[in-house]
């Protein structure tokens, strides 16, 4: 569970987020969509601890991200979007050290490494050195690594970059099988308005650091009074919130 209490963020005089308040359960997938400078990456760096509020709270699984912050971080995954890697290790020694920290046994680890390796097909570039990859060879490996954690809560900023078409489709079903047959919760920001119709349970809008609308599709269709697609949604609400 995710719950954000009145959080305000200022970079100086500038108002980046404007009183939040947002609650997302355990096992949701929540797609968070705004334009550009709207506050979606300060929500997110504030949601993974990068940032600090100005005011408010942010509760991760009831512990609060300002008084608990360690507790509060066991419970998270973060996924960005530019991978940042050792970039002088392997892919497997990536993905070893990653579950060590994170002290997954070695047979979970193994399980999860055969099903990861098979479903990304990275068999045949886990064992170079990850400074050959490409940029959809990173993601893959940052987005295996998260997941073969098992984390309750995972936040991921623009998920499908670098990666091909058969890759998205697959991290798209791998996000709605976590919510929905493990219980995952998951905060997904986006400019891809198309991936958040589609794969997202509920939908936030953000504009001018303001939540201006949160729902289902049906009940942003009823709440706009525009009878379309997301992109007719968005297009239509930020232009009268701006």
């Amino acid at each position: 569970m995710i719950k954000f209490e009145n959080v305000v963020k200022k970079y100086g005089t500038k108002m980046a987020l404007d009183n939040l308040s947002l609650e997302i359960p355990a096992g949701e997938l929540f797609a968070f969509i705004g334009p550009n400078g709207a506050g979606k990456t300060t929500t997110v760096k504030l949601l993974v601890g990068l940032l600090r509020p100005t005011g408010g709270r942010i509760f991760i699984n009831g512990f609060s991200l300002q008084d608990d912050y360690l507790t509060a971080k066991r419970y998270l995954a973060y996924i960005p979007d530019q991978p940042f890697i050792y970039e002088k290790l392997s892919g497997r020694e990536f993905l070893q050290f990653i579950n060590r920290m994170y002290q997954v046994n070695s047979d979970s680890f193994n399980k999860s490494l055969a099903k990861y390796v098979e479903l990304f097909q990275m068999a045949g570039y886990l064992d170079q050195l990850i400074e050959t990859y490409s940029l959809g060879m990173k993601q893959r490996l940052i987005i295996a690594g998260t997941l073969m954690r098992q984390p309750q809560i995972i936040v991921v900023d623009e998920p499908l970059v670098g990666l091909d078409p058969r890759s998205a489709r697959l991290v798209k079903n791998l996000f709605r099988e976590e919510s929905k047959s493990n219980g995952t919760t998951i905060f997904m920001s986006t400019h891809l308005l198309t991936i958040a119709e589609e794969v997202a349970d509920r939908i936030g809008v953000i504009n001018n650091g303001q939540l201006i609308m949160t729902g289902t599709m049906a009940e942003l269709k009823k709440q706009s009074r525009v009878n379309g697609n997301l992109e007719d949604i968005f297009l239509t609400i930020t232009q009268e919130s701006a």
